[in-house]
């Protein structure tokens, strides 16, 4: 099973929910991981506030982090791999990335859906 990280940038939570306005993409991220974990898969995420260490620690983001600034964030790696930089995977990069069923990923409204529309055609 592939590993996938986030180098997230600094914030006070990872799910969008805190501050003046809801972040929209980070709650779909949060909501995606959540459905992933479900699967048993995880997605570790890391927080550039709490973790610097482990920033400095990793080579790649490091180098990452020095040639291009904090405006990097949030990287993603798969294996040890840079596979984004500067925003979010997609949910169709997640699937892409981790090689998974699109379903894995969808909420139990859309997969019904889905369904239906297959039995229709």
């Amino acid at each position: 099973m592939k590993q996938m990280v986030i180098y997230d940038p600094a914030m006070c939570c990872p799910t969008g929910l805190c501050g003046p306005s809801i972040d929209k993409n980070l709650l779909r991220v949060s909501t995606a991981i959540s459905r992933l974990s479900k699967k048993n898969i995880e997605v570790i995420r890391h927080n550039l506030n709490d973790e610097p260490q482990l920033y400095a620690e990793n080579d790649k983001i490091s180098k990452l982090l020095n040639e291009e600034g904090v405006d990097v964030l949030p990287i993603t790696m798969v294996d040890n791999e840079v596979v984004k930089t500067r925003e979010y995977p997609t949910n169709d990069e997640f699937v892409e990335f981790l090689d998974i069923p699109k379903e894995y990923i969808m909420s139990g409204l859309e997969i019904r859906r889905m369904k239906k529309n297959k039995e229709n055609k």
